[in-house]
């Protein structure tokens, strides 16, 4: 059995970030950082359907601490992929990555103040476990069973596993679903088959932008590489965050501005309504991001369509819709969504407890209540994921920090549920698809206060950097046993962190 002071669980974006900000602000900290996969890279390793991309810019998604020097803002996944390589080497991260180490169950103890975990092929101890792994199921995504699949003569295929021998070249092509990855893969396959075809049950909001940002290419031009970076840091911050809060408080004129944008870009034979107008509100989904208005440009020039219908069944050479008609395929691509998971789908337990996740409040969008030493790393859904996680990397040292300057061992944030009724929201609160699919796993958030997960970047800034750690609700202790008699294991300090 090994010990680290901290285990990291994922080595993908977050992880990676997480294991920068604990070697230079925990320096005396051990860590490992367990891989379920292979590799490390996370997302951007196992998507490798056409055209992955981002659909954030990457001076917000990249690392604060280490310049994105690429030309394009919104960059492909190979290249995400190099800059995450690039990133581990520089760093050493990449020499404390454990491969094949996907963690099952972790197990709490209060008396040792240690967490026991365990792998397929290894059991560890730590004093701290950070998971990493966002909340996607990486095994697999969100599948349809639609009537007459084995009736097809084609193919079918999900994007999360695509394979690496598919060639499509001159097939009809029909890509089920709305949402960012069917709007990645649409353009990218275009061209390359005879036709591509988006069949969607619903449409979702799609917004266009540039792939490479005039505005910033100016400013690295006469800045240097670190001042740059994080001025077009502050750019795209402020900017993303006005947009969402004006589109949020008002969503009639931001659905306006959306379809007449999108309505100039369409070819006649592509009426807004109903193809690109959303029956719900601007960022009650995420909005979709085309880059170069690449998916327009497919539709424009006639190598892709859209269509908004309700598939019947499958039929030997293609799909039968609600409608009656029948659209042809010999590939049929499901993109219908991801499957979430709460905390990577570990077995977690306390003290012997088994936690349902579900029936935790979450703490500063990070902290299950009354689960110590265990934090959880997910991002914005309304700007760059890495632009939370890092804060949350950021707060996690400053506990780590407060433990080791308190001489306590133990960090849990306690909510008594006679004094605060908070409303089932989960913690990623949108009402897209493949979240209501799982309401009932992910933890809850409150209403108000350190409970409540806003996706506000500037607020969070100052929350998680500068406000004090021990608030109340956080409670910082010892084991039993080192406590001493009569003190009942706690020793709450209040000197800052």
């Amino acid at each position: 059995m090994q010990h680290f002071d901290v285990l990291i669980v994922g080595a993908g974006l977050s992880g990676i970030g997480a294991a920068y900000r604990l070697q230079t602000r925990c320096p005396e900290r051990s860590y490992a950082v367990l891989e379920a996969r292979d590799t490390f890279g996370g997302t951007w390793d196992l998507f490798r359907y056409p055209g992955v991309r981002s659909d954030s810019d990457m001076f917000t998604l990249g690392f604060p601490f280490h310049p994105w020097k690429a030309a394009k803002a919104i960059a492909d996944g190979p290249s995400i992929l190099e800059y995450l390589h690039e990133t581990a080497a520089t760093y050493g991260i990449d020499r404390h990555i454990r491969y094949g180490e996907r963690v099952v169950r972790a197990a709490w103890s209060s008396a040792d103040a240690l967490w026991t975990v365990e792998t397929g092929t290894a059991t560890y101890t730590c004093a701290f476990l950070y998971v990493c792994s966002g909340y996607y199921d990486y095994d697999s995504g969100h599948v349809v069973d639609f009537e007459g699949q084995d009736e097809f003569r084609g193919r079918i295929v999900h994007p999360q596993h695509w394979p690496a021998d598919l060639d499509y070249t001159g097939q009809q092509v029909v890509v089920v679903g709305s949402g960012a990855t069917a709007v990645t893969v649409v353009p990218a396959m275009a061209g390359t088959a005879e036709h591509v075809t988006m069949l969607q049950r619903s449409p979702s909001y799609v917004a266009s932008r540039p792939a490479r940002d005039a505005l910033s290419d100016r400013i690295r031009a006469v800045l240097p590489e670190n001042l740059a970076h994080r001025v077009i840091r502050g750019k795209n911050v402020a900017l993303s965050t006005v947009v969402y809060s004006a589109f949020r408080r008002w969503p009639a004129h931001a659905a306006w501005l959306l379809n007449s944008t999108v309505s100039k870009q369409l070819p006649d034979s592509v009426p807004v309504d109903p193809h690109f107008t959303p029956r719900y509100k601007p960022w009650d989904q995420r909005l979709c991001l085309v880059p170069d208005a690449d998916l327009f440009k497919a539709l424009r020039n006639g190598s892709a369509s859209v269509v908004t219908d309700e598939i019947e069944r499958f039929v030997p050479t293609g799909l039968r819709l609600r409608s009656g008609r029948e659209l042809p395929a010999d590939l049929v691509v499901t993109a219908t969504g991801l499957r979430m998971v709460a905390l990577g789908n570990i077995e977690v337990s306390v003290d012997g407890r088994t936690v349902a996740p579900h029936d935790t409040f979450v703490y500063q969008g990070m902290m299950l209540s009354g689960v110590p030493n265990l934090a959880w790393c997910i991002g914005y859904t309304n700007n760059s994921w890495t632009l939370r996680s890092d804060l949350t990397s950021q707060y996690v040292c400053r506990l780590l920090n407060h433990l080791r300057d308190t001489g306590t061992r133990i960090c849990v944030p306690e909510v008594d549920p006679a004094e605060y009724d908070a409303p089932p929201r989960p913690v990623v609160d949108l009402s897209s698809g493949y979240i209501r699919r799982a309401a009932g796993i992910l933890p809850r958030q409150g209403s108000h206060g350190p409970w409540r997960l806003r996706q506000n970047y500037p607020r969070d800034l100052v929350r998680l950097r500068f406000a004090r750690v021990d608030d109340g609700v956080m409670q910082f202790r010892s084991p039993v046993r080192e406590a001493g008699p009569g003190v009942a294991g706690r020793r709450t300090s209040r000197s800052g962190g």
